[in-house]
C-alpha cells in the first residue's frame, strides 16, 4: 500500500519511483525454510531476496565441512570486496555458543560464513542459481542483489537466521 502511494505521488514529482533512496538496513532476517532474506528498517521488511544455502541446509551448523548454514543471532562484521564470489559480507559465525558446542564434540566449528553473490564470472542463468542449495554454508544471491545489499547493510548490522 505504501509503495503504491509513493509511486502515485512520484507521478507528480520530479523524481521517478526508481530514484527513491532506500534506507540503510537496521537488521537482516533470513528464513532458511522459505529460502528468503529480508532487510528491515524500523522493524519493517522493506527488501526481499530469494537465496541459496549450504548443500545440506536442514539444521544448525555443527562443524566445519557439514555444509549447513548456521542458525541464530549474529552480526555482519566485515566485508570482502575481493572475494572469489561477487562481493561478500561476513557473518560473525561461530559465536561463543557455537565454539563451546564444537569443542564439547571435539570438532572445529568452521567459519568463513558469508552473504555473497555468484562465483566471479558466472551469471544466475549460467549457474542455475535459484534451483539449488550449493554453498558450503553461506547465503548466496545474484551478483546484482549482493551489490544492492552491499550498499544497504553496514558492518555491525545484526542478522538473525531462523530454521
Amino acid at each position: 500500500m505504501k509503495i503504491a502511494l509513493l509511486a502515485f505521488l512520484c507521478v507528480y514529482c520530479t523524481a521517478s519511483f526508481a530514484d527513491l533512496e532506500l534506507p540503510t538496513a537496521e537488521s537482516v532476517l533470513v528464513d532458511k525454510s522459505e529460502r528468503k532474506m529480508w532487510l528491515l528498517h524500523n522493524g519493517i521488511r522493506y527488501r526481499e531476496y530469494s537465496i541459496s544455502l549450504g548443500g545440506d541446509p536442514l539444521g544448525h551448523k555443527q562443524q566445519e565441512g557439514d555444509q549447513k548454514t548456521p542458525e541464530g543471532h549474529y552480526t555482519i562484521d566485515y566485508r570482502n570486496p575481493n572475494s572469489s564470489y561477487h562481493l561478500s559480507l561476513h557473518i560473525s559465525y561461530p559465536n561463543a555458543q557455537d565454539r563451546a558446542r564444537a569443542r564439547s564434540a571435539g570438532v572445529s566449528p568452521g567459519g568463513d560464513i558469508f552473504i555473497h553473490g555468484l562465483p566471479n564470472g558466472m551469471s544466475a542463468l549460467d549457474f542455475g542459481f535459484q534451483k539449488l542449495d550449493w554453498t558450503d554454508g553461506c547465503i548466496a544471491l545474484t551478483s546484482q542483489e549482493i551489490e544492492e545489499i552491499w550498499s544497504l547493510v553496514d558492518n555491525g548490522t545484526p542478522i538473525e537466521i531462523i530454521p
